[in-house]
């Protein structure tokens, strides 16, 4: 029998230091600790590169790979991860913001408030306004889903 391929994800523990709250906990390990109890606030995280995510979500769903999602023990890429859980099923939906936060697509259909996308990745809307500060949001980003809620109807 093959063994299927691991792909990782790890999420942060702290606010990195560019965030207003650099240093202080974030709350996603413990929100995704409870990814099954229905009590976790944060169902999904978003990511760059949403081509890269499809086709990895492709893989998971078919069975030819498992995510497993970590955080760093110490300071991020010189530390070891630890693992909070591995999923075999998870959904991925494009987001492409036209005007951040107060316009964005997903998966086509036009969205104009921020804050639901925002809680269900574990922050408040200042918090995600300033996790996203700088990054590129000319290109689609994918939201990946941890359980089976999304935004849009296939």
């Amino acid at each position: 029998m093959k063994e299927k391929k691991t792909i990782v994800l790890t999420v942060s523990k702290v606010f990195p230091k560019t965030h207003p709250k650099a240093g202080n906990t974030t709350g996603f390990v413990e929100s995704l600790c409870m990814l099954f109890t229905g009590n976790n606030t944060k169902i999904h995280t978003i990511r760059g590169n949403y081509e890269l995510w499809r086709k990895r979500a492709e893989k998971i769903n078919s069975g030819e790979a498992i995510l497993s999602i970590r955080y760093w023990s110490g300071k991020p890429y010189n530390s070891k991860q630890v693992e909070i859980c591995r999923l075999e099923k998870i959904g991925v939906e494009k987001i492409l913001f036209d005007d951040y936060l107060y316009g964005f697509k997903i998966n086509e259909q036009q969205f104009s408030n921020i804050s639901e996308v925002a809680e269900n990745d574990g922050l408040t809307n200042n918090d995600f306004e300033h996790w996203f500060k700088g990054y590129d949001f000319s290109k689609p980003m994918a939201i990946i889903h941890f359980t089976n809620f999304r935004y849009t109807q296939p």
